[in-house]
């Protein structure tokens, strides 16, 4: 999204005059109004792929001589044994009253230098870089997206689609033999590990299948059960 791209009246689907592009949602300020760093600078993200691009960084001389002059006089009254906090404050007074103006001056400038890297797509009416840009059709590549990759992706989902019907066709016919009449525990009441359906608890061992009977009277014990419930031998 660094490659220059050509004037917005020489593309179709851009506009040529600067502010009727707005950015409104896709911008990010990085300005800063005080200390030496005191400067104006914008951050624009295409809609597509979010890959973003900033202004060139322009100082802000206002906050800068405000910095200086506030460390300066502080610097001088400290020698003295006192504070030089009016007149710093006064200074940043001065920088914070033309702040607002000089960065809206900014972000117009920002916007008509945004204009090489950046292509309003006609249809969705997003802003995309020149990678997200079909140039052919003049619209963006989501509403008009490149033949030949759509061509690839197509066929791989036609693979897959037709691999997972082979799939659920093989497991169809593998259901024929699965025994769906005996029961089967899936928590293993003994230690309570997850079965999975097996014969015997993966984890402690103990049967699954089916009900355990009483060693005394061969009366069938519930699962979980201390005691037969026929005959009271305790397991």
């Amino acid at each position: 999204m660094h490659g220059q791209g050509a004037r917005p009246e020489q593309q179709p689907g851009r506009r040529g005059v600067s502010a009727e592009i707005y950015f409104s949602n896709n911008y990010r300020d990085l300005c800063e109004e005080h200390g030496t760093g005191a400067g104006f600078q914008f951050e624009f993200s295409c809609n597509r792929c979010q890959d973003t691009w900033r202004s060139p960084f322009e100082a802000y001389t206002g906050g800068r001589m405000a910095s200086w002059v506030g460390k300066g006089v502080n610097a001088a009254w400290g020698m003295l044994g006192r504070t030089g906090g009016s007149v710093s404050s006064a200074a940043e007074g001065l920088a914070g009253a033309g702040y607002g103006h000089s960065r809206d001056a900014a972000f117009r400038r920002a916007i008509a230098t945004a204009q090489g890297h950046f292509n309003r797509c006609p249809r969705c009416t997003h802003y995309v870089c020149n990678r997200c840009w079909n140039a052919a059709q003049g619209i963006c590549l989501t509403c008009a997206p490149d033949t030949a990759a759509e061509a690839v992706a197509a066929r791989q989902r036609g693979l897959n689609d037709a691999v997972a019907d082979r799939s659920y066709s093989a497991g169809q016919n593998a259901a024929q033999s699965y025994d769906i009449a005996t029961p089967r525990q899936l928590v293993c009441p003994q230690c309570h590990a997850e079965t999975h359906g097996s014969a015997y608890c993966p984890s402690c061992g103990h049967r699954l299948a089916g009900q355990d009977s009483c060693a005394s009277c061969s009366a069938a014990l519930p699962a979980g059960a201390a005691f037969c419930p026929g005959c009271g031998t305790r397991r």
